[in-house]
């Protein structure tokens, strides 16, 4: 170890946001900041190295407090973090916050990979060697959070009497990957708890240990370091949390511990106690070296900014200016080499050899002294003589000497027994606290077995008593179990009695259905009839209309001709009456017309009054049919009642046989458990008899087989019964069968009198579906739209983050292709090189279009197979619900198995954990060195993601810079750890 310094404890103020609780009930918001180290609570300061108000992120929490601390633990020092506040302050989150969270993770994650980055920013000669556990201190009582076994740890000291925790998991890790599977395994073991304050609130105070070995291997210097990280619960007060049972017993022993930290913190605080009650809480114990001792702390207090907490906030602000006053000693963890210890071994030397020249004249001295003689100033031994004959060492010399009364220095070989038992003792205080940890947690199986074993006994007696009862309720039980099956059989009777008289309702439905279905027959016959009546009055009244018309057409000719004849007769006439006046020629002709026309005139009235006869018929056979479509419709209305009769005594019949067969297994069942019970009874009281007489084994014997033959005698008369009731059950169901065939035929005639109605109901269906589909494909298309509209918009984004990543990667490559350029230009390289870089440069642009086109044509690829996609997402989370249902109801099960066989399991692992550890203690574990990586390695491993040919800026740099084959390997393990985190 070197030389140490003073170091004072670093105390961070964290305020967290007001949260929904205390913003519906309308808090006040108390803290006011003043500066960066400032603030004010009711115009009170408080002062510490850094105040962080509400809007501070993690990550500039993680660099104000924690980022210096890993610089110093990789330099050899120890180091140790942890908050301090009341319940739901935000601790957890500041030291926690979400694990794989990159913006919300908290302290501890962004330690595990700040450590490794420093890591292989260092040099390459160095060999580093990473520890890790994790525990947590659980009513007082320090449970291993790898190992859930270890549940009751011991304290010990270490040789420099620094405290650690013994027997507890140790992990060695390389990557921080792996010190993030350690944390999870870990946090999954840790108990929490919801109260009214907090529904995450941790029970238990949480250690995170991370212990750092670092080799030189040149130099072969050696340095260590420990990194606490602490996540303190949070006190309570149980009006607030309103905590009960066992969550009160945890706020108990929480608040204990802290009130044990407070009264360390306030000793060290004040100075001038010589005795600091480290040992008064495991928790401070552990902290011991962190609390004025070898090591760097940081405080972060969390306060809540409520004015309904303004009393825990301002005890936590105390608790922190308390704290800021402690100094702690700090040195360098450094293992010395050969050398060096031959070096110390000489200084040691030289300075035995000058502190016994002044022993031996301070010894002169003392004697003259004693003889009473005087000695002069000038021969005696000064102060500044014994600093000057002193070598120069920090090293005390008060190990080194006597006490006065003894006069002579110890020698080597006492020393070395003064060494050997005081070894000897420590060894014997370590068994004894590992025979202490043995005995006390033999005691707590003992007191366990005890337990049990009271329970078992409560339990027979419990158990004893039920049987007893149980026998006096089944002695009740056959009494009314045999009455029971007396009504059960004069239910069977009257069952029967019902059946046969719904038998004989059912012909007589059956008659009258026959009746229905011939009257139904002749209906249809004269429907028929007339409707062929119709057919043919309409042909005749269509061929009648066809001759009015073709007579009328005629008449109308045969007028036109008649006026065409009159118009030239008339101009004749006047014609031959100037020329000749000659007029009886003409009036013959007049009276041919009138005749010809009156003529016509008759036959046109004979003609309508036909027509109107046959419209007379054609009404009345309108008539005749309705009348046949009303008979046929309350023929339909018959047979469709007598349907419904006939099924309702089907469902009527089917659910007597069902009551039956319930009747029939209630009545086994009944049976079979009596007979069960009355055997158990007499066997209860053959184990009674049996217990006060030995002898009576013989008799117990021949009532158990009487018990047989009596059951098996009831089993078969219980099977030839019901062999009986099923033979006329079979008998019924055939009968059934045949009314159903006869049912069926009625149907068929129903079907085809009903066709025709059916087509033109079929047809409005099918144009009502047609509408619907219509509708339906309407809406389709306006939500394809919106999902369309909804696509574009994705595809967009996705288009523009594309365009900015290529963007970025042609600022980084023309910012390599400069930083080439001057490093030519430095190593005086030629232009065939630069040239080389360019095409090469131009080639990754070129492949970046190309994917960046290929992307855009596969994102339209994507629009059209859009809908599939969807029909099959449905498809598959129905799958996934069914799935998930038989997953239920599969862990359900495996819960209910797990939970019987838990006990006999942890019985059984305890054993084999004995016999394991008595063969083979602790067994050891392989450690991981950690190698840094160099610049060159470090650039190609932060080189772009986003890049589409990483492997060819691999190849070329592989061909630039050849390394070992472990170097390709780790090389290529970080590269897919990369690829795989992001």
């Amino acid at each position: 170890m070197v030389d140490a310094s003073e170091c004072g404890v670093r105390v961070m103020c964290r305020f967290r946001p007001l949260n929904e609780a205390e913003i519906l009930r309308g808090d006040q918001y108390i803290p006011k900041f003043k500066g960066d180290d400032t603030v004010l609570i009711t115009a009170k300061p408080y002062v510490f190295d850094r105040v962080l108000p509400p809007n501070t992120s993690q990550e500039q929490v993680y660099d104000q407090c924690a980022k210096q601390i890993v610089k110093d633990v990789l330099g050899g020092y120890n180091g140790t973090i942890f908050a301090y506040g009341q319940t739901s302050s935000g601790k957890t989150h500041t030291m926690e916050g979400k694990l794989h969270d990159p913006q919300l993770m908290g302290i501890i994650p962004r330690i595990a990979h700040d450590i490794f980055d420093h890591i292989y920013s260092m040099d390459e000669n160095l060999e580093f060697h990473i520890k890790v556990s994790y525990f947590e201190i659980y009513l007082d009582k320090i449970r291993d959070l790898l190992d859930v076994s270890k549940t009751n740890l011991a304290v010990h000291e270490d040789k420099n009497r620094v405290p650690y925790v013994k027997g507890c998991t140790e992990r060695f890790v390389s990557s921080p990957e792996e010190v993030m599977d350690v944390i999870d395994e870990g946090k999954a073991n840790r108990h929490v708890a919801v109260t009214n304050m907090n529904e995450h609130s941790s029970r238990s105070h949480s250690i995170f240990l991370i212990n750092i070995k670092q080799e030189n291997m040149e130099t072969e210097k050696k340095l260590s370091g420990k990194l606490y990280l602490v996540d303190l619960a949070g006190s309570e007060k149980v009006s607030k949390t309103g905590a009960e049972g066992a969550v009160l017993d945890e706020a108990k022993n929480i608040n204990k511990s802290l009130s044990a930290l407070g009264n360390v913190i306030s000793a060290l605080a004040e100075g001038t106690k010589s005795h600091v009650p480290y040992r008064d809480s495991k928790m401070t114990r552990i902290l011991q070296d962190s609390l004025g001792g070898n090591c760097r702390t940081t405080i972060i207090i969390c306060c809540s900014p409520s004015v309904y907490n303004e009393a825990e906030t301002k005890s936590t602000l105390m608790f922190g200016q308390r704290a800021k006053t402690i100094k702690n000693t700090v040195c360098v963890n450094l293992e010395l080499t050969a050398e060096e210890w031959k070096k110390k071994y000489e200084k040691e030397k030289e300075k035995s050899k000058s502190l016994k020249g002044i022993i031996q004249k301070l010894e002169a001295e003392l004697e003259r002294w004693r003889r009473g003689e005087d000695v002069p100033e000038e021969e005696q031994l000064s102060a500044k003589d014994q600093k000057s004959a002193e070598p120069y060492d920090n090293t005390p010399i008060i190990d080194n000497l006597q006490p006065a009364g003894g006069g002579v220095s110890v020698c080597g070989e006492e020393k070395r027994k003064y060494e050997e038992d005081i070894g000897d003792l420590y060894k014997q205080l370590d068994d004894k606290d590992d025979e202490i940890n043995h005995y006390s947690q033999l005691g707590e199986k003992l007191k366990e077995q005890m337990m049990d074993q009271e329970e078992l006994l409560a339990s027979t007696r419990r158990d004893y008593e039920k049987i007893q009862e149980e026998l006096c309720r089944l002695q009740t039980e056959n009494e009314l179990a045999k009455e029971e099956v007396k009504e059960v059989l004069q239910a069977l009777e009257e069952l029967a009695v019902n059946y046969d008289q719904k038998s004989q309702k059912v012909e007589e439905q059956e008659q009258a259905n026959l009746q229905l279905s011939e009257e139904l027959q002749h209906k249809t016959a004269l429907l028929s009839a007339v409707q062929r009546e119709l057919g043919q009055m309409q042909e005749l009244n269509g061929l009648q209309r066809k001759r009015a018309v073709e007579v009328l057409n005629l008449l109308l000719r045969d007028l036109s001709d008649i006026g065409a004849i009159i118009g030239s007769s008339d101009a004749k006439f006047a014609a031959s009456s100037e020329a000749n006046g000659n007029g009886s020629a003409v009036e013959e002709e007049f009276t041919v017309a009138r005749l010809y026309i009156s003529k016509m005139r008759s036959e046109v009235k004979s003609l309508v009054n036909r027509s109107k006869q046959l419209e007379s018929a054609q009404a009345e056979a309108h008539r005749k049919i309705q009348a046949n479509e009303k008979e046929l419709a309350s023929c339909q209305l018959l047979v469709s009642q007598h349907q419904a009769k006939i099924k309702s005594l089907t469902d009527y019949m089917q659910n007597l046989e069902q009551k039956k067969r319930q009747l029939e297994e209630s009545q086994d069942a009944m049976s079979e458990e009596l007979a069960a019970m009355q055997a158990q009874g007499k066997r209860h009281e053959l184990s009674g008899e049996a217990t006060e007489e030995l002898s009576g084994t013989d008799r117990s014997d021949d009532m158990t087989k009487t018990l047989e033959e009596q059951l098996e005698s009831h089993r078969e008369a219980h099977q030839k019964q019901l062999s009986r009731l099923r033979d006329e059950i079979e008998d019924k169901q055939r009968m059934l069968d045949e009314l159903t065939d006869l049912n069926q035929g009625l149907l068929l005639e129903q079907g085809r009198l009903m066709s025709d109605f059916n087509k033109l109901k079929d047809k409005e269906q099918e144009q009502d579906s047609k509408l619907q589909k219509l509708i339906a494909l309407n809406d389709e298309q306006e939500k394809a739209r919106e999902e369309l509209k909804g696509l574009e918009e994705t595809v967009a984004k996705e288009l523009q983050t594309l365009h900015n990543l290529r963007k970025l990667f042609v600022q980084d490559l023309t910012a390599r292709v400069k930083k080439s350029a001057e490093l030519d230009c430095e190593e005086g390289l030629s232009n065939v090189a630069q040239k080389q870089k360019i095409s090469f440069l131009e080639n990754n642009l070129e492949q970046l279009t190309k994917v960046h086109k290929q992307l855009v044509r596969d994102n339209a690829d994507l629009r059209c197979e859009l809908p599939k996609l969807e029909k099959r997402l449905r498809v598959t989370a129905e799958r996934v619900k069914a799935l998930e249902n038989a997953l239920k109801e599969a862990k359900e099960n495996a819960m209910r198995d797990r939970k019987r066989y838990q006990q006999e399991v942890d019985r059984i692992k305890e054993a084999v954990r004995a016999k394991n550890m008595a063969r083979r203690g602790f067994s050891a574990q392989i450690a991981k060195p950690i190698r840094p990586v160099t610049a060159q390695m470090q650039a190609t491993l932060r080189m772009p993601t986003t890049s589409p040919a990483p492997f060819l800026l691999w190849h070329q740099w592989e061909a630039s810079a050849p390394f070992s084959d472990v170097f390709y390997d780790d090389l290529f393990s970080h590269l897919a750890d990369e690829v795989y985190l992001r």
